[in-house]
């Protein structure tokens, strides 16, 4: 089994991480968090030192961190994991960031002889406790090859996506498409609610029709026609209103680099900002159905 290194063991990366050592792997985990450092040690890991020195003695490096500023820094600065790790180290980066810093700090991993992918995740925090989460995959076809078993002990669906920065760009424009369409669908409920048509009713109807998609059947934002769904429980976060914003910006972004046109994704994006500047960022997205009843 593997030595690994883990940076960040917040509410993804440590169950993530954790998920390694019963897959049998040696795991030395960084995070600032004693806290969330400790919850590892608990579950049989280590606690590691600073990123650099943490990967000069790794055989992989697994890093799961906020933004595109912390992941360049972490590799990329001074005493950084680029700098520090043994050529021929597997570097996996699952962090949700923009595609330009993707494939720069990638571009400098090879030129030290070393190995990356960008792993970006879907599946939320019960995918990462369940290891049931999909990988989207950038990087090079033997980078790939050697990252798939680690990812397969953290994840059920594992899609090489193809050269580097396009594991970020799937997840980019797949939650671009959940955030429209969660509005879409709690928009559709609001409605009902207006017209007098019960929500099972317009449930029962709309998955089995041409208005089923995922933020319908699997995720429902009104209590009751999917008991899994976090609308059961007050809208507790499996992924925060906050990320989904950070998530519709990188897209956003993305297009304006790109030069694509995305009417909605532009309309979702201010959508779900004007949510989280009322205060509800630490709610589920799927939330958003009480920003726009108007509560």
């Amino acid at each position: 089994m593997a030595r690994i290194a883990f940076v960040g063991l917040g509410n993804m990366g440590g169950p993530m991480a954790q998920n390694l050592v019963k897959a049998g792997h040696d795991v030395h985990g960084y995070d600032i968090s004693l806290d969330a450092v400790g919850k590892l040690v608990s579950a049989g890991g280590t606690a590691a030192g600073m990123p650099g020195a943490a990967a000069a003695d790794a055989e992989i490096v697994v890093t799961m961190l906020p933004s595109g500023a912390e992941v360049r820094e972490t590799y990329l600065g001074p005493d950084g994991i680029v700098e520090k790790a043994k050529p021929g180290t597997l570097l996996i980066d699952s962090s949700t960031i923009d595609v330009e810093t993707a494939r720069e700090v990638s571009a400098a991993a090879e030129a030290r002889g070393l190995l990356m992918v960008d792993a970006p995740v879907s599946g939320g925090v019960g995918g990462a406790q369940a290891a049931t989460l999909t990988f989207m995959v950038g990087g090079a076809d033997e980078a790939f090859e050697k990252a798939k078993p680690i990812l397969a002990a953290m994840g059920k669906t594992i899609v090489h996506a193809g050269g580097p920065g396009t594991g970020q760009a799937a997840k980019i424009c797949n939650n671009m498409i959940l955030g429209i369409s969660m509005i879409a669908v709690s928009e559709a409920f609001v409605l009902a609610e207006k017209l007098g048509l019960d929500a099972q009713k317009l449930f029962d109807i709309s998955s089995k029709s041409s208005g089923q998609c995922w933020s319908m059947t699997a995720y429902c934002p009104v209590p009751g026609p999917v008991p899994t769904s976090p609308a059961n429980r007050d809208y507790q976060a499996g992924f925060t209103a906050a990320m989904m914003l950070k998530d519709l910006k990188l897209s956003q972004e993305a297009a304006k680099a790109a030069g694509a046109r995305t009417p909605l994704g532009a309309g979702a994006s201010a959508i779900y900002e004007h949510y989280v500047d009322s205060g509800e960022g630490g709610r589920d997205f799927s939330g958003i159905i009480r920003f726009l009843r108007g509560e």
